[in-house]
């Protein structure tokens, strides 16, 4: 079975993210995390298939947690898809040249969700 990384400050959202899944009838395993700092703890102790992440979080943003799982080379080629509240056009171009695979604006519509899960392998 496939492993989930959801990386939110929110509760809320990751469980929102996960009744996606649910919804979609992906079958996976889920990790979570409050920050990218938990989440870098984690990716240490588990290998994930795939990386759901917020921007906005205290300690260590997502946009941070993405410079620096891509500068490691073990995860060159992990999907990170961002599903954050950040639309401006210079964030999703950020995001993308920093290394993420894919770019979700919340609230999530599930056919787009779907349509971005499509297109990577997890």
């Amino acid at each position: 079975m496939k492993t989930v990384m959801v990386v939110d400050d929110s509760r809320i959202m990751r469980n929102i993210v996960k009744n996606t899944f649910s919804e979609l009838k992906i079958p996976c395993q889920f990790i979570e995390a409050g920050n990218g700092k938990e989440a870098l703890q984690q990716l240490e102790n588990q290998p994930v298939n795939l990386v759901l992440l917020d921007w906005n979080m205290p300690e260590l943003s997502g946009i941070e947690f993405l410079k620096q799982v891509r500068a490691m080379d073990q995860y060159k080629d992990l999907p990170i898809i961002m599903v954050t509240s950040e639309s401006a056009k210079y964030n999703v171009i950020e995001a993308l040249k920093t290394g993420a695979t894919d770019y979700i604006i919340k609230p999530i519509n599930e056919k787009i969700f779907m349509e971005k899960l499509s297109k990577i392998t997890i």
